[in-house]
């Protein structure tokens, strides 16, 4: 990769420039111009066609948002205290407020002994709130109640939740450590809520009905009209883990409502947050699934009835499934960072390292209509055993359908639509070495080498050309000053000398273009696999797959480098700078460097400086793939300068071609 970015920037000097000016030259650079314009308009043209789709689509203007400050705490006048009750199994910890007989949090269990079921793993971020902001980092954050009877009343009263072990999927209440407020959530961005343009719909105080180990009854009542809201726990059962049940029943008027997923908790991917919306339709009896862009405000669409929403943070998320017939629409709604807030603005907030209008949420919601209405809930990780597992439960081999919640997953990406089949491949064998391995990150190496030996003859080619082009550099180098007052006399000799030597000067690119497709799809599976996530390699250094690694940390943030010191892009850079010193080093083992050697090396030195700062930030899984992946590029470019033929002596090169003269 270094070898063919410093050949493309030897390519505009002004001594290669002349021979690179030959028309066959222009016209592959033109044919290839033009097959890339033909690829983006081709997809800008599917695009189009998507977005004409969608034309019934209204924007409608949220409501204006208050300064970029932390809300104030909520006064409730004149209503009863908010209360909480929880049901809990092997997934799902989920604790309901009688405002909106909704869910305020939805707290899942890390792997542990304790919890062998989950499949969520303890993050740093996790570790950080629970040392250095306890308050905060207990599940259920309040006091509540559980099934059962008491000396006080009809059920179990709770003083306090559990410190740590778990995470909350949900953004919730946070508490400020230095002025001790209580930041509250407002009801209408709980999960599960039924809303309106009248707020007083989404703070409408329920009344429990009935309680029980697995089953909670909401019921609550206005002049026009009654809602009953029943939430059945079947996530305890393997085969449909992280799921609920809900059923609303709407007696009266059930114009203008809408059930919200409520806003996902902020997974930082690659630097930022990285949020996916989606829902699927079923068109002519076709199941489609599209991704939806982040709105600035809000969207609704009303034009079709989508099978389901899915609201993400790229790792964990939501998905409503509506069971019986609902109105049609759906609306997703953007939601200031600072209306609600992240937990991870907590973290250093002195220091402003996690800003606050850099983490928005979304919400997702579905239209409700007077009746009686069943939904599927999921919320959990979108990991592929689970998705999997539960489409498995839920599909119907007599009818065809399939839920299909395995689309859910959120695949990273600038060059999606060009890497993800690419990534799906890789995925597999992925999969099949962490089945040998149980090792995600011997599996990224295992991978990484499988990856290598599958375009070992692209590769080969690539480094046989690129070295040969080093070999003979020098007598290039020659001919041009020979020949610099005569361009034409220079391209003819220059092309002959490749000729001669065997040499194309495009053969050690075009194999590194095929590809790219392969090493942008690694890029881009590495940071989408939810499997990543806290998945450690070394403990105490590269505890998170899917997190950059952590040397050591401090308090006070550095600019661009932050409070913690990352080694392994440092690693990276070190090993990158020993190949391009190789790379150099193979074209003139004796002698002087020619001009376009002291060239390449300089640009070698820039490009590894570069690429440090370029992979600081990235996740530890991505820094692991590319540093196995250049240790092994070096490999194979000692092992093909072995095989490849002494070199002839640019002096002996020089008084042959003298005499021919």
């Amino acid at each position: 990769m270094l070898t063919m970015i410093t050949f493309l920037f030897n390519f505009y000097t002004k001594r290669e420039v002349k021979f690179f000016m030959d028309k066959r030259n222009l016209v592959f650079f033109f044919s290839l111009s033009m097959a890339l314009l033909a690829i983006n308009m081709f997809f800008g043209y599917m695009d189009v066609n998507k977005k004409a789709e969608k034309q019934k689509q209204t924007e409608e203007t949220a409501p204006v948002a208050p300064k970029e400050t932390k809300p104030e705490p909520s006064v409730t006048v004149n209503k009863p205290a908010e209360t909480y009750y929880v049901l809990e199994n092997p997934y799902q910890q989920l604790v309901f407020s009688n405002y909106g007989g909704a869910l305020v949090e939805i707290n899942l269990p890390f792997e542990s002994k304790e919890d062998p079921q989950s499949i969520v793993k303890e993050i740093e971020f996790d570790r950080d709130i629970k040392e250095r902001y306890p308050q905060n980092a207990r599940f259920p954050l309040y006091a509540y109640y559980t099934p059962g009877k008491d000396a006080k009343g009809p059920y179990v009263h709770n003083q306090e939740g559990k410190l740590g072990g778990y995470y909350p999927l949900l953004r919730r209440d946070l508490i400020d450590a230095y002025s001790k407020k209580t930041y509250k959530v407002n009801p209408a961005y709980y999960a599960l809520n039924i809303v309106s343009e009248y707020p007083e719909v989404a703070e409408l105080v329920y009344e429990v009905k009935s309680f029980d180990e697995k089953k909670i009854v909401f019921e609550a009542s206005q002049p026009h009209r009654k809602i009953t809201k029943i939430y059945s726990l079947v996530g305890d059962d393997k085969d449909a883990p992280y799921t609920i049940n809900l059923t609303i029943e709407i007696e009266g008027d059930g114009r203008g409502l809408w059930l919200a997923s409520g806003v996902p908790e902020v997974e930082w991917i690659s630097g930022g947050p990285a949020p996916s919306l989606k829902y699927r339709v079923t068109r002519n009896n076709k199941a489609e699934v599209e991704s939806l862009d982040l709105p600035k405000d809000s969207l609704t669409n009303s034009s079709y009835r989508p099978d389901w929403l899915c609201n993400s943070n790229g790792f964990l998320g939501f998905i409503l499934d509506p069971l019986s017939p609902i109105d049609s629409g759906y609306r997703a709604v953007r939601v200031p960072g600072h209306v609600v807030l992240s937990r991870l603005a907590l973290i250093d907030e002195q220091y402003h390292v996690y800003k606050v209008a850099d983490m928005p949420g979304f919400e997702m919601m579905l239209p409700l209509k007077a009746g009686k209405m069943d939904f599927r809930i999921f919320a959990g990780p979108f990991a592929e055993k689970i998705l999997q597992r539960i489409d498995a439960t839920y599909s119907d081999p007599a009818t065809g359908y399939n839920p299909d919640y395995i689309s859910c997953q959120t695949f990273h990406g600038w060059f999606a639509f060009i890497s993800e089949p690419f990534a799906k491949f890789l995925m597999i064998l992925l999969n099949a070495f962490y089945s040998l391995t149980h090792s995600w990150a011997f599996s990224i190496i295992l991978l990484t080498i499988a990856l290598r030996i599958m375009l070992y003859p692209l590769n080969a080619w690539s480094t046989k050309s690129l070295i040969k082009m080093q070999q003979i550099a020098p007598e290039v180098t020659a001919i041009q000053e020979k020949y610099k007052k005569d361009p034409k006399k220079m391209q003819m000799e220059v092309a002959n000398l490749y000729r001669e030597r065997g040499v194309n000067p495009f053969s050690g690119c075009l194999p590194l273009l095929i590809q790219m497709p392969f090493l942008i799809g690694m890029f881009d599976l590495l940071k989408s696999r939810f499997e990543l996530r806290g998945a450690s390699f070394i403990p105490g250094w590269i505890d998170d797959l899917a997190a950059p690694d952590v040397l050591f940390s401090w308090n006070y943030p550095i600019f661009f480098i932050g409070n913690e010191f990352h080694l392994l892009p440092i690693l990276l850079g070190v090993v990158m700078f020993l190949q391009q010193r190789m790379s150099t080093a193979s074209s003139a083992p004796k002698g002087e460097m020619t001009d376009q050697q002291r060239q390449q090396r300089a640009m070698g030195n820039i490009m590894v400086v570069v690429f440090a700062v370029m992979f600081y930030h990235v996740p530890s899984g991505l820094n692991i793939y590319w540093l196995s992946s250049m240790l092994l590029g070096m490999l194979q470019q000692w092992w093909t300068q072995r095989s490849l033929p002494v070199p002839v002596p640019a002096a002996t090169n020089g008084k042959s071609m003298a005499k021919k003269a």
